[in-house]
């Protein structure tokens, strides 16, 4: 089966619209044109309750909206610029390392792009900065270094909705990782006052 039929079922996990409009798409019989026609319309939904979503065997998971996530990106990579430090790569992802917002700087390199990613993943997972986190990194044998997917330098914040960390700001490109944390704490500052 191709990803073109693939994706719509995934989508219809969460967004029950979505689930007509796979079901037509791999061919149930559904009428295509009908299940095109429908309205296609946004509304915003309660969450249940904590109790109610225990007993249902669900979760919630804060996130950042794409407007704070963009917000952040945006003054992550302005600090950059601003430093003289305009080729960087800024990556906001959320908890489980998906990226929600992500810049590539003026002859920001290939590399920087997966390290950003990489720097805000490591934050998000470990709900801390990739500068305090990167003494971890280091002894004889495996060490959380071997995560895939992560990266212990600094350069990516930690962004908390309380206690609990939801998503993680990296940025790789600087000739010093410090200065990459800098710019990502410049993003974390940008949107502070929307986590509260």
């Amino acid at each position: 089966m191709n990803l073109s039929r693939r994706l719509p079922k995934a989508l219809a996990v969460t967004v029950p619209l979505a689930a007509v409009l796979a079901t037509a798409a791999c061919g149930s019989g559904i009428d295509e044109k009908a299940a095109s026609a429908a309205p296609v319309t946004t509304a915003a939904v309660a969450a249940p309750a904590a109790g109610d979503q225990a007993a249902k065997g669900t979760a919630t998971a804060n996130r950042l909206t794409v407007g704070t996530a963009g917000a952040a990106a945006q003054a992550a990579l302005a600090k950059c610029q601003a430093d003289g430090l305009g080729f960087v790569t800024v990556a906001v992802v959320d908890r489980n390392g998906n990226v929600q917002a992500m810049l590539r700087g003026d002859n920001a390199a290939q590399h920087t792009v997966e390290a950003a990613r990489q720097k805000g993943y490591t934050a998000a997972a470990f709900g801390a900065n990739t500068s305090d986190l990167a003494g971890r990194a280091k002894g004889d044998g495996a060490t959380v270094a071997d995560i895939d997917g992560t990266l212990f330098l600094p350069g990516g914040v930690s962004v908390k909705a309380g206690n609990a960390s939801i998503a993680g700001i990296g940025v790789g490109g600087a000739p010093d990782g410090m200065a990459d944390q800098a710019c990502a704490a410049a993003g974390l500052d940008a949107i502070a006052t929307s986590l509260q």
